[in-house]
């Protein structure tokens, strides 16, 4: 069902979602802009609203993200054309950005590779492998850029220690900025 609650002087729209199956309250800002809540059947009302403004800042910055970003992820069945168009996209950008950034570093690494990763922009395999989330595409290109160093980073230090963030420093000046705001998305 449909409701409102205000955030911050902003009146938000979310739909709301009982659910035999949910153990738990659960909050959803989707690609496409739409807030869903999810709670156990017999969860009173009163504390979902409190959750909800608990959570507001959050919240938030997940609505506005989907509304800068300007495409939405929110796939149906027949989107498979979309989806090979984003994975294309992200290739063509992570291969391209990964160039230029080793140009500063001069690593060795095996491929750059695009996945369908649910929790992670990108990972780096001891075989020197670089995989980065079809997502990238839909990122501003500073959050892409620090993506990419922080996985090539990982090819000389594979830890986050003090030396690590040296290197992605070396690169990305203000990455503790981008980190952050990267970390809410």
């Amino acid at each position: 069902m449909k409701k409102t609650i205000r955030l911050k002087n902003q009146k938000i729209e979310y739909k709301l979602r009982k659910s035999r199956r949910a153990r738990r309250l659960r909050l959803a800002v989707y690609c496409d802009g739409s807030f869903v809540v999810t709670a156990p059947r017999g969860f009173d009302f009163s504390r979902i609203e409190e959750f909800i403004v608990q959570k507001a800042e959050w919240v938030l910055g997940k609505l506005d993200f989907a509304k800068k970003r300007g495409r939405s992820l929110t796939f149906s069945r027949n989107s498979g054309k979309e989806y090979r168009k984003l994975k294309h996209e992200a290739l063509s950008l992570a291969g391209r950005k990964t160039s230029e950034f080793n140009r500063i570093y001069g690593f060795k690494y095996n491929k750059v590779s695009i996945r369908n990763q649910k929790t992670r922009w990108g990972s780096c395999s001891k075989k020197g492998n670089l995989n980065f989330s079809y997502k990238i595409a839909l990122l501003p290109e500073k959050y892409v850029d620090y993506v990419i160093v922080h996985e090539l980073c990982h090819l000389e230090e594979f830890n986050h220690s003090p030396n690590f963030w040296n290197l992605v420093a070396r690169a990305i000046p203000d990455y503790k900025e981008i980190r952050k705001k990267i970390r809410k998305l």
